[in-house]
């Protein structure tokens, strides 16, 4: 039964096959059509290249400020840490 049917099947296909030059403007369609979305497509893929440029940048800035405060901030315990042991050493001598 499955024979049958898959060679009926067949049989109509060759039947209203396509002239040769229709098959052929089909092909070239086909092919530019392909070209079309490959163009497409490396434009997508550059984009998302540069759009991932900049978020790596922007992350870079991030976290060179981010560097940079928490850089601040250590120096100003260190300062701070440092005049409470001057502090304490001048207390010490009044005694």
């Amino acid at each position: 039964m499955k024979r049958d049917v898959v060679v009926t099947s067949l049989v109509r296909q060759k039947a209203v096959q396509k002239p040769a030059l229709d098959r052929a403007v089909d092909a070239l369609r086909r092919v530019e059509h392909l070209e079309n979305q490959m163009a497409k497509l490396s434009e997508l893929v550059r984009e998302h290249a540069e759009d991932v440029d900049r978020l790596v940048r922007i992350v870079a800035e991030d976290r060179d400020v981010i560097r940079r405060q928490l850089l601040r901030k250590h120096h100003e315990q260190v300062r701070v840490r440092k005049h409470l042991r001057a502090s304490d050493s001048k207390v010490g001598l009044d005694f």
